[in-house]
């Protein structure tokens, strides 16, 4: 079978194999059968490994986006009379904040600016002024302007004051090296899109197994959304709750077969290779990033508007798109950007062939590359 390779460069979901792809033709097959079962079971365990859990640590499966994630940590995990904090330096902590507010959950929104990481120093101060903070909640990389976090130190502070620390890793799993123990984190989230380079409908939970059961008696604030109940389900019968996504979870297990294959420090230094041909190609027709080196994840660079009234992104998207490139418009406030990302089954020779091509298309709108301040 022949399948058009295209270079998704937006922020997911990613570029995929075709073995991945084609993992998905399989015999029909019910959810409930033992034999299922059992491939969840391992497929619970590896995702856990990818983060180095140890026996401390579970994960639990939800049919699902990466958004369904935060909700289920934001509502199931926050004890009766506390306060969730949120760290919130850009969109997707700024959708953690509406999740909370959807339910009434008692909250804290410390708002930061977007273009820096999150202030470990000002989260610290938060909490000593408000002791009934329960959960301290963060975004590792904010995927809207690419700025990473410093999700270390924050979970440290989280630690000090009795706090549980949860973070969406949506866009970090599985690329950026995560060892959640070092990393005091006690609760993470990603979709299987992403980093592991599979398909949409798949997203997970990994955390601690404790505090999954002390939720047990926390305030039931949704039924299809409640970590405790599905963790619950899965021990008790192997499988989802609900009907999952059948066919994303065999891709899932082959693109987890993929990424154990690869090994993570290589997988990391292939991102690594696309995110720098990325900055080259940039640098190169003279475009200005938004966001400060030092602060990017490596994963996904932010690149400003030039300051010509030939430059029309939904032009210069669709003359790529239509050459095999998919590039994604910005998402950092008011400021006029598009995103370039180093997600996906993508190497640096393919950054270089999106180069020739972008620059075809700023030559034929006459687009000249130029900031007027």
């Amino acid at each position: 079978m022949t399948i058009k390779r295209n270079v998704l460069l937006n922020p997911g979901p990613a570029t995929t194999t075709d073995t991945v792809k084609l993992a998905q033709v399989v015999p029909d097959i019910c959810p409930r059968e033992k034999d299922f079962a059992g491939l969840m079971k391992g497929l619970r365990r590896d995702i856990v490994r990818i983060v180095h859990g140890d026996e401390r640590y579970t994960s639990v499966l939800f049919c699902g986006s990466g958004t369904l994630n935060m909700d289920v940590c934001l509502n199931s995990l926050l004890p009766e009379g506390k306060k969730i904090l949120v760290a919130n330096n850009g969109a997707y902590s700024s959708r953690a904040v509406e999740i909370c507010e959807a339910y009434g959950l008692p909250h804290i929104n410390l708002k930061m600016p977007v273009e820096q990481p999150v202030d470990v120093d000002a989260v610290e101060k938060t909490l000593v002024d408000n002791p009934d903070i329960a959960v301290v909640y963060t975004t590792h990389h904010e995927t809207g302007s690419g700025v990473l976090n410093p999700i270390r130190e924050i979970g440290a502070a989280a630690h000090r004051h009795g706090c549980t620390f949860i973070v969406d890793t949506t866009s970090t799993y599985a690329m950026r090296p995560i060892n959640i123990i070092e990393d005091n984190v006690d609760f993470l989230m990603a979709s299987a899109q992403k980093g592991l380079q599979s398909m949409t409908g798949l997203s997970f939970v990994v955390g601690r197994e404790d505090l999954i059961r002390a939720s047990a008696a926390f305030p039931k604030r949704s039924y299809y959304c409640n970590l405790f109940l599905q963790y619950d389900y899965f021990e008790k019968t192997g499988e989802m709750h609900f009907t999952p996504p059948v066919q994303t979870v065999y891709a899932t297990i082959q693109a987890l077969k993929e990424y154990f294959s690869e090994g993570e420090t290589a997988k990391w230094a292939r991102h690594t290779r696309v995110f720098e041909a990325i900055h080259k190609g940039l640098a190169d027709l003279g475009f200005r990033n938004l966001i400060k080196r030092e602060y990017q994840s490596g994963l996904v660079v932010s690149v400003c508007y030039p300051d010509d009234p030939n430059w029309n992104f939904e032009k210069v998207h669709d003359y790529c798109y239509e050459r095999g490139f998919t590039i994604y418009p910005g998402k950092v406030g008011s400021a006029k950007t598009f995103r370039l990302c180093a997600l996906g089954q993508i190497d640096a020779p393919d950054i270089v062939e999106f180069f020739k091509v972008f620059k075809n298309a700023i030559d034929s709108f006459g687009i000249q590359v130029r900031y007027d301040s």
